[in-house]
């Protein structure tokens, strides 16, 4: 188990590390106030009408960097800094989620796969690592091949959360793609409102990458563990 526990050492560190500077770069962009004086909520509504979306509502939602797009009930939803907001972070946030909002109305496939994934990994997330672990010490106590079939699909389990968790990056990398074209080409940020909302933007995904990555090394962990207690 020591090598589960470095693993998940060194996965929360780099972890913390990547959501400390994302942090660091939105407290110092939310300082960099936009020229034009439009909201993070003007700027979600104009994005979606220059798309010819109708359909979808701009909301605010209670919390620090809770923005999402909730295809289900077709919103927008923006945290309160995000939503009042007139800054490059805002502005940032606020065009990244409109860019979901287009994936969804122009179907595109990753985050067709991504919403087909939700509810599988949903349930299973919460129970895989519970059957790893119920499975390997079944396998150890009785050498019996049910807890192997066990551990087996509670590493199925983790192994759907690993892809899911990889599917969301050319989600979130391609929202982030869309909203600073759009931001760029209608000329909505000066040169230093769209490098502060290019950077805002490259933090967050980071944190995406650290997570399908931790998730990666986690499932090769359990799977060695397993496959190679039967040696």
């Amino acid at each position: 188990m020591y090598g589960y526990y470095l693993i998940i050492g060194i996965i929360s560190l780099i972890s913390w590390l990547v959501s400390q500077q994302l942090k660091r770069k939105f407290k110092y962009y939310t300082g960099l106030q936009l020229q034009n004086g439009l909201s993070g909520k003007e700027i979600a509504e104009k994005m979606l009408h220059d798309h010819g979306i109708h359909d979808v509502q701009v909301v605010a939602t209670p919390g620090q960097l809770t923005d999402h797009y909730h295809p289900g009930k077709k919103t927008v939803n923006l945290s309160d800094a995000v939503y009042h907001k007139r800054n490059a972070a805002a502005a940032a946030v606020a065009a990244h989620e409109v860019g979901h909002a287009v994936q969804h109305a122009q179907a595109y496939q990753w985050l067709t796969m991504r919403s087909q994934l939700v509810p599988v990994v949903s349930i299973s997330s919460k129970f895989s690592m519970w059957l790893v672990i119920a499975g390997m010490v079944l396998g150890a106590a009785s050498g019996s091949s049910s807890g192997l079939l066990i551990a087996l699909i509670g590493l199925a389990a983790m192994a759907m959360a690993t892809l899911f968790s990889f599917i969301t990056l050319p989600v979130e990398y391609d929202a982030s793609n869309r909203a600073l074209a759009w931001l760029k080409s209608n000329r909505m940020l000066t040169d230093s409102e769209q490098d502060g909302a290019k950077d805002a933007l490259k933090w967050a995904a980071r944190t995406y990458l650290v997570a399908a990555l931790g998730s990666l090394a986690m499932l090769f962990y359990w799977a060695l563990q397993i496959l190679g207690s039967r040696d």
